[in-house]
């Protein structure tokens, strides 16, 4: 199984807000979403096998992306791990997840399943995002 990230999407409020602000740092060359953070994962070789970055939104794991990659910036001087992702959203069942800081590994057991349609990968969640939350936190989803 391969090994995962899981990170908060702080002042994300939907997927749409999500997808529309990693549009903005998308890799000209490669097309690849690009995303900042100032720790760089020890276990990059792991992740780069298969392994994806799980993105909690309002209290919620709601997707991933495949990571793809692994680069340096700097940042006023400081130096960046930049994580390239595949600009794709895969929908996950979700599933509570408390705050925390930074990014995390995540456990092989506490990854939640892909949604999905027919045998396929489901993109489209079939309703209203504020509805699949209020019904995830109340434990019907």
């Amino acid at each position: 199984m391969p090994l995962n990230l899981i990170k908060l999407a702080v002042g994300i409020e939907d997927l749409e807000h999500l997808d529309k602000r990693q549009k903005q740092w998308r890799d000209k060359k490669t097309g690849h979403y690009r995303h900042w953070t100032r720790m760089t994962p020890k276990r990059d070789k792991e992740l780069l096998d298969g392994g994806s970055l799980y993105w909690v939104i309002k209290g919620m794991i709601l997707l991933r992306q495949p990571i793809v990659g692994f680069g340096e910036d700097e940042e006023d001087g400081k130096a960046m791990c930049v994580i390239e992702l595949e600009p794709v959203q895969i929908l996950v069942q979700p599933r509570v997840q408390r705050a925390f800081q930074g990014w995390r590994y995540l456990k092989p057991a506490d990854v939640p399943e892909d949604i999905k349609k027919g045998g396929k990968v489901f993109v489209d969640p079939g309703m209203p995002q504020k509805m699949k939350l209020e019904l995830a936190k109340l434990g019907l989803l």
